[in-house]
């Protein structure tokens, strides 16, 4: 599995993709519909029509890669099809990569502590 480093974000195109399209094609699409350098070593997840289907575009430092993942049954949970792209933490990328509902993770947030008296 591939595990996002701690502050590498990972970008969700949520509009669907033609999967003809190569690592190029790919990358002048982060550019030019998602505002964002291709380069910079953030992950990029694109999705088909089919729900049964992703890609992952980074830059690892030597190289382009590009991650072709299916499922043999059922679906990935996409987000709403929009204009744009949506930010997932490591833990909705791993579900989403694992094809499991990364929607249904609880979002903690961590209060922090108060000085007693």
């Amino acid at each position: 599995m591939i595990a996002a480093a701690g502050d590498v974000k990972v970008m969700v195109a949520t509009q669907p993709v033609d999967f003809r399209r190569g690592i190029n094609g790919l990358a002048a699409l982060v550019a030019s519909a998602l505002a964002a350098d291709p380069y910079c070593g953030d992950v990029f997840v694109f999705r088909p029509r089919r729900g049964d289907r992703l890609r992952l575009l980074f830059w690892d430092g030597s190289g382009m890669v590009l991650v072709s993942k299916w499922l043999e049954s059922g679906r990935f949970t996409w987000p709403p099809i929009q204009d744009g792209a949506i930010r997932l933490t490591r833990e909705e990328f791993a579900l989403l990569v694992a094809g499991l509902d990364w929607t249904r993770v609880a979002k903690k947030h961590v209060k922090r502590p108060v000085r007693a008296a």
